[in-house]
């Protein structure tokens, strides 16, 4: 077997369950594992290419389930210190005047921060605008990735209830041109936006097309205190049980945030198999509160670690995300001993992985796509690193990120992504967002 590279030297974590490695080697051979175990153990001899990960850590790449990159690269820091639905009001006065062009240097941006941070699989949420100049951004940057066409009927997204149901309707069209296309990295999916801004039969027809179609759906759900007011307020009763009344719940949802959940919905979530998307960070910020995650886990729904966009978060860092979940979660349950190193790791990999639907990846194991980063532990800001997952969780930044490789393919080495000119994107991007503030806002 011809090995295309070898990573040698550093400790490897593969993930879902495996113990971690000392001295040990990952190698691959085209877009698959194929070895992982001690230098001993694996012979490396004729690899194309040799990663020294000396004093790294080696790792699955991590798996973003739920975000916006085009849109929310755009709207990063536009507004601060608000509610929810005052702040998407704002964010709508840009939204309506994305063009193409624009959303195509915003996607360029935050395919380039997220693989400099080690995301190399996300579950993109599109919100009321195009999904092609994504595609197409993805053609220079190829992440694996799972891109929801957005629908809205009422509320504040009411300008794109035609273009919604015309979308719908036409699905399958969008199914053979992209679904599991460029040799599987590009998935696409149904992205209804939420149950306060689409209403029973966009839900129910989302639920048919996915059906007939076998593709992903992807919403947000019991987000916040306005959202569940909403819903009582409308229909009597909690997102959740709405969405369940419709037949509308099944395996192939990742549901966002789900910080609103009472047992009731939990045991609803857990019998229909629903995933949850796990953004502590944005939920603490915007107070929308923070998912009942012990309980959740109780009930046996998987949870994976999600950034949410750079608009509510403001960056696409999931070591933040880790270190933010095992804070807030340990001071909200008053356990110090709930949620582990290890099992925050897992959150960010094999179990985001299978929170978006997409098992092929999260875990170094031969057979499973070949998503790998490598992590530089000799930084003052973790060193002595007495202990690899604690490093990673509480003291490791998203530029200790040296090497990203996905599906096989290195995408960045020694911190230089390759094929693009980081400089150039930076500059588009940046004219383009301060050209579209000031004709949005004034």
């Amino acid at each position: 077997m011809t090995i295309d590279i070898a990573i040698i030297n550093g400790t490897v974590l593969p993930m879902g369950g495996g113990k971690p490695i000392e001295n040990g080697v990952v190698t691959i051979t085209g877009g698959t594992i194929a070895a992982v175990g001690p230098a001993d153990q694996v012979d490396i001899s004729g690899a194309r290419k040799v990663v020294d990960a000396s004093l790294s850590a080696v790792m699955p790449g991590f798996c973003d389930s739920h975000t916006h990159v085009a849109s929310n690269m755009l709207l990063r820091g536009l507004l601060e210190d608000v509610k929810l639905f005052e702040w998407l009001s704002t964010m709508w006065q840009l939204k309506r005047n994305f063009d193409p062009e624009t959303l195509y240097w915003a996607s360029l941006t935050g395919l380039v921060e997220m693989v400099k941070s080690g995301i190399t699989t996300f579950n993109e949420h599109f919100d009321a605008y195009a999904v092609e100049p994504e595609i197409e951004a993805l053609k220079k940057i190829p992440l694996r990735a799972t891109l929801g066409y957005g629908f809205a009927d009422r509320g504040l997204y009411a300008p794109i209830t035609d273009w919604s149901w015309k979308t719908l309707n036409n699905f399958g069209d969008l199914v053979a041109k992209h679904h599991k296309t460029r040799d599987g990295l590009l998935q696409i999916g149904l992205s209804p936006h939420a149950p306060y801004s689409c209403g029973e039969e966009m839900y129910r027809l989302t639920r048919e097309v996915a059906d007939a179609y076998s593709v992903p759906i992807h919403t947000h759900l019991a987000e916040g205190t306005q959202e569940m007011a909403y819903m009582a307020e409308n229909y009597g009763t909690s997102p959740v049980r709405w969405l369940e009344s419709l037949g509308f719940l099944k395996g192939d949802i990742t549901a966002a945030h789900c910080t609103q959940l009472d047992q009731e919905d939990m045991r609803i979530l857990a019998a229909h198999d629903v995933k949850i998307g796990h953004c502590p960070c944005c939920n603490a910020k915007l107070n929308s509160g923070t998912m009942p995650l012990k309980c959740v886990l109780e009930h046996g729904i998987t949870v994976g670690l999600a950034t949410d966009g750079p608009a509510s978060h403001n960056t696409l860092d999931m070591f933040q995300e880790m270190k933010f979940a095992g804070l807030i979660h340990k001071d909200k349950t008053n356990d110090v001993e709930f949620l582990k190193t290890a099992e925050i790791l897992e959150l960010a990999t094999a179990q985001g992985a299978k929170a978006m639907n997409r098992p092929e990846t999260g875990q170094l194991v031969p057979g499973m796509a070949a998503d790998v980063i490598v992590v530089d532990l000799d930084k003052a800001h973790s060193l002595p690193v007495y202990d690899t997952a604690a490093a990673l969780v509480y003291s490791s930044r998203a530029d200790d990120v040296t090497h990203t490789i996905v599906n096989g393919k290195m995408l960045m080495e020694n911190r230089i992504v390759a094929g693009i000119d980081e400089v150039e994107i930076r500059r588009e991007f940046r004219t383009r967002a301060h050209a579209l503030r000031q004709r949005s806002l004034g």
